[in-house]
């Protein structure tokens, strides 16, 4: 088994190389869809985010409401700091139950957007990292999800810089320019770790 950690900034295009790299055989392991399924309603996860950010943080149907939440903690470090103390531990727990039912020979991609901040590089065999430029990012961001520029800008800066995820890397995917240019280079990464 080759474990690897896919990482990139906002807006990089991560998601868009997770999906190619599943469609070459990877078993990908995704931080994001593991963090919404740990704070789904009933669960331990949302009983303790409730308790720690307050009923303002539901949505009417009892789901979280990630929108409002979102704006409570990025713009306040200490609380995306006690929101990362609750999420991340589940997170970690039920990413190792995946990886343990991959097969010995399989190539595992653990797509996690913080793995520079939570200095998680030692995890794994590799680092991919999906990179692009800020006014790239910020552009998608703005252009692609719709968000205000304010907000794009809050959460890119919330992340770490473009200098740090590229000294924790194996393995760079430039992906500043358009889809068609990214395909060849994420089939030249699953190559290398076909062979690692």
């Amino acid at each position: 088994m080759v474990k690897v950690g896919l990482t990139g900034g906002i807006g990089a295009g991560k998601s868009a190389v997770s999906r190619l790299l599943a469609s070459y055989g990877a078993v990908i392991v995704d931080a994001d869809k593991i963090a919404r399924e740990v704070v789904e309603p009933g669960t331990p996860g949302l009983a303790a985010v409730v308790e720690e950010f307050g009923d303002g943080v539901l949505a009417p149907d009892g789901t979280l409401d990630r929108p409002k939440l979102g704006g409570i903690v990025f713009a306040d470090p200490d609380k995306l700091k006690a929101l990362n103390a609750i999420v991340h531990p589940l997170v970690g727990a039920r990413s190792a139950e995946l990886e343990a039912s991959a097969g010995p020979d399989a190539v595992v991609v653990h797509d996690v957007p913080l793995l520079t901040e939570n200095g998680l590089a030692p995890l794994y065999d590799l680092v991919v990292v999906v990179d692009a430029s800020p006014g790239t990012q910020l552009d998608r961001l703005v252009r692609l999800r719709d968000m205000a520029e304010d907000e794009a800008k809050s959460r890119m800066a919330a992340q770490a810089t473009r200098a740090q995820r590229l000294a924790i890397a194996d393995l760079v995917i430039d992906n500043d320019g358009p889809l068609e240019a990214l395909e060849p280079q994420v089939r030249e990464v699953w190559e290398r770790l076909r062979a690692a």
